[in-house]
């Protein structure tokens, strides 16, 4: 975007009872107990987007694999393909006449890590581009921002969790969706540092390797090595 502008950006969540009246309109009660069509978080996006063709639009969704994605978008699956933008479907509660913007960008954000969790369906993964992102332990502005808060541990924590996710993706249990990220250590300081490891870190590989104490205790060694270094 090049600025800050939150009235551009829509940032929602998806999760199992997320529906296609939540998204795009469906018959809801009014405070006054009567049944009447309301518009949903995305209609009213697309309409804002409408009126300012010049500006580009995003639309943010988290978790976006924990929805019932086709149920979500309904009809509007045709429309999200770059090819079909501003073409028009019928609505199935208003029957309207209905466009998704070509100045709107969906952006969905989904841990691979989630097992318990089907991916996107085919038919909506045709419809996106991929990005992984990794930990991001040997970005600059991160390690001046460790340096910052965490002093003299920071190089040390840097090295220790980079050696430890190195083996997480090449554990075959596991992969570099499991690598640990960075962000336990964003906003915290050297403080924070016996409980990120305590409570966050250690517990987190007792899910790892809760069937392989040699590695649990291999790796939990070497983060309390992180402490009493």
């Amino acid at each position: 975007m090049e600025c800050k502008d939150d009235n551009r950006i829509e940032f929602i969540q998806f999760h199992q009872s997320y529906s296609y009246e939540d998204f795009v309109e469906g018959i809801r009660p009014d405070k006054n107990g009567r049944f009447k069509l309301q518009k949903g978080i995305f209609y009213e996006f697309c309409k804002k987007a409408e009126e300012n063709e010049e500006e580009d639009y995003y639309l943010i969704i988290d978790e976006i694999n924990r929805g019932n994605l086709s149920k979500i978008f309904g009809e509007l699956l045709t429309l999200m393909e770059g090819d079909k933008r501003d073409e028009e479907v019928e609505l199935v509660y208003s029957h309207e006449l209905f466009s998704i913007p070509s100045n709107i960008y969906i952006i969905g954000c989904m841990n691979t890590a989630d097992r318990s969790l089907a991916l996107i369906d085919y038919a909506l993964r045709r419809r996106f581009a991929f990005i992984n992102i990794e930990p991001a332990f040997e970005n600059e502005q991160f390690i001046k921002d460790m340096n910052k808060y965490f002093k003299e541990k920071a190089q040390t924590i840097i090295d220790t969790m980079k050696e430890i996710n190195e083996d997480i993706k090449k554990d075959t249990s596991l992969g570099k969706g499991f690598m640990i990220g960075h962000s336990y250590f964003c906003n915290k300081e050297l403080s924070d540092l016996p409980i990120i490891i305590e409570h966050e870190i250690i517990p987190l590989f007792e899910e790892y390797w809760y069937d392989d104490e040699t590695a649990l205790k291999e790796y939990t060694n070497k983060m309390n090595g992180v402490l009493n270094d």
